[in-house]
């Protein structure tokens, strides 16, 4: 999830919290309100029957709710005097009415001529019902405005907060090494995010060069160890055709030769590795992998046949991949090669190309590889072996370049290598 969609939600939420519970203060808050409205109502209304009962004896003998709001009852003075003001709502019948209606009621004692009477006074609800429930629906109607408006007027405002920060993380995305000219730059008067340009600004320079130098380095190395292992080769092979040498000499500089050879391959496989690492690689076009795949069959076929092995293609589908052509053709001829190399005589390469994956197979030693070490620079399964041990450490990092996944597995006596165009699992 976006910082900003977090933000924007936390908050919300909060605030949503907030107004939750003041909106519930605020409606508990006015019901009270009006009941204390009543009851003071009720209150003023029980002193104006008693004071009219001190004057007019006929008001205690009225004991019925009809026209009038109270109905008074004699009682013993024990209970008159355990007696206390109690308001509650109830229902009634009104004069004049169907339907009963709510009433909010006062219950009460007084003392008159030396005798105890009870009560009641009634004052109707209806109205304040009404209220009450308009009341409810408007405290509800704000509310639904408050929190929809907060979480507009948020989303708003963090967005436009946070546009700075998107725009930096948006150009570091699309930064590359070795091709972007200018470090990202944005327009704000936050402080943090000023702060933050600096600090990736400063680690992208010192990447800036560091690469640089790397480049540097790799260009020099290309071109000051081939020279004179070219040269220290040319003489070498001069030498070797003087017929005044001895068979031991002819021996030891055909060693050397060899040595020669294997540090020059060496030192290609390195300089092309952390050329790869380094992503100096950068014209992709889209590549036919059947195309390719026949094409570099057809390289190896003499070595195929040397070897006495069989190479056999399907193809189940027609695969294109974007990438560059020249670490293609790596990724194949040095699988298909391996291939060769480490099978017996009178064996078989199977090649099989589906629309997302590349599968070759090979007879050969009766044990499976280590596959937790196979893709490690300079390791090898025979301690024996002529190869640099950088062939599938090259081609893994070709792969992890491009999201490629790269797989061994041993089955039905065969070591199958799987390349998975997609990346996943």
């Amino acid at each position: 999830m976006k910082l900003l969609n977090q933000s924007v939600k936390y908050l919300s939420l909060s605030i949503l919290l907030i107004v939750s519970i003041w909106s519930v203060v605020f409606y508990i808050s006015m019901l009270d309100e009006i009941e204390d409205r009543i009851d003071d109502g009720l209150a003023n209304y029980k002193l104006l029957v008693i004071q009219k009962a001190a004057g007019d004896s006929t008001v205690v003998t009225k004991s019925t709710f009809d026209e009038s709001n109270y109905a008074i009852q004699e009682i013993s003075p024990a209970v008159a005097l355990a007696m206390k003001d109690r308001y509650v709502d109830t229902l009634m019948y009104m004069q004049d009415e169907d339907d009963m209606e709510p009433v909010r009621m006062l219950t009460t004692a007084f003392q008159n001529n030396n005798r105890y009477y009870q009560l009641k006074v009634i004052n109707s609800m209806v109205e304040e019902d009404d209220l009450i429930e308009d009341l409810f629906w408007s405290a509800l109607w704000l509310y639904i405005i408050l929190v929809v408006s907060i979480i507009i007027i948020n989303n708003l405002v963090l967005q436009k907060l946070w546009t700075p920060f998107y725009s930096l993380l948006n150009q570091l995305q699309q930064f590359r090494l070795g091709k972007s000219k200018q470090l990202p730059q944005i327009t704000t008067h936050t402080r943090e995010f000023n702060d933050l340009k600096n600090a990736v600004n400063a680690l992208l320079q010192h990447s800036v060069e560091t690469y640089n130098q790397q480049k540097q380095f790799i260009e020099n190395a290309s071109h000051e160890l081939q020279t004179p292992l070219a040269i220290a080769t040319s003489k070498l092979e001069l030498l070797l055709e003087k017929s005044n040498l001895s068979g031991t000499e002819a021996e030891s500089i055909s060693e050397v030769l060899q040595m020669l050879e294997r540090m020059n391959k060496l030192n290609k496989s390195l300089l092309l590795l952390t050329k790869i690492e380094n992503k100096q690689f950068f014209q992709n076009e889209p590549v036919n992998i059947n195309t390719l795949a026949r094409q570099c069959i057809s390289n190896l076929e003499d070595f195929a046949a040397y070897k006495a092995v069989r190479i056999q293609l399907t193809e189940a589908a027609q695969t294109s991949i974007h990438i560059n052509t020249s670490l293609a053709s790596t990724v194949l001829l040095n699988l298909i090669k391996n291939a060769i190399i480490h099978n017996r005589a009178g064996g078989e390469v199977s090649i099989h190309i589906t629309e997302h994956a590349l599968t070759i197979c090979n007879t050969g030693a009766a044990t499976p590889l280590d596959a937790a070490h196979i893709f490690q620079r300079f390791y090898k399964a025979d301690a024996a072996a002529k190869g640099t041990g950088l062939g599938l450490a090259i081609i893994k990092a070709i792969c992890n370049l491009y999201g490629f996944t790269i797989r061994y597995n041993y089955n039905n006596q065969q070591h199958c290598f799987t390349l998975l165009f997609t990346g996943s699992a």
